[in-house]
């Protein structure tokens, strides 16, 4: 199938679809003509890696562990090895890093609010 008959099967752009081959997480095939020839296991294939991308991860990411992805009769999942498990625990890491500091920001911003804005006199 071309790009965009594939585009449409997956509710991804084709723009989407040529960045993941730049990433080698696609490798269509060619036909005659040199048109990117993709087949129905890279339906399958883009269903995973927006599964990937919806969790959080990046496509560097995604490129070392797409191998671990399965897709099967309840949906895709994860066969979980050390390096995985140690990047996505890295990422949950760095996401509660930053729901603390949007806390501590929500926090300042409601007592400026609250004080009329006024701010305290620069010592």
């Amino acid at each position: 199938m071309l790009i965009s008959e594939l585009a449409e099967r997956t509710g991804v752009s084709a723009r989407a679809l040529r960045h993941y081959e730049d990433r080698g997480l696609l490798v269509p095939a060619r036909n005659s003509s040199g048109y990117r020839d993709y087949s129905a296991s890279d339906v399958v294939r883009v269903a995973q890696i927006r599964a990937m991308i919806s969790a959080g991860l990046g496509t560097s990411v995604i490129q070392k562990y797409l191998d671990c992805v399965r897709t099967g009769a309840h949906g895709i999942s994860v066969e979980m090895c050390p390096d995985l498990r140690a990047e996505l625990d890295s990422l949950a890491g760095r996401l509660a890093a930053q729901q603390a500091e949007l806390r501590e920001t929500q926090r300042r911003l409601d007592e400026f609010v609250s004080s009329g804005g006024s701010a305290p006199a620069p010592s």
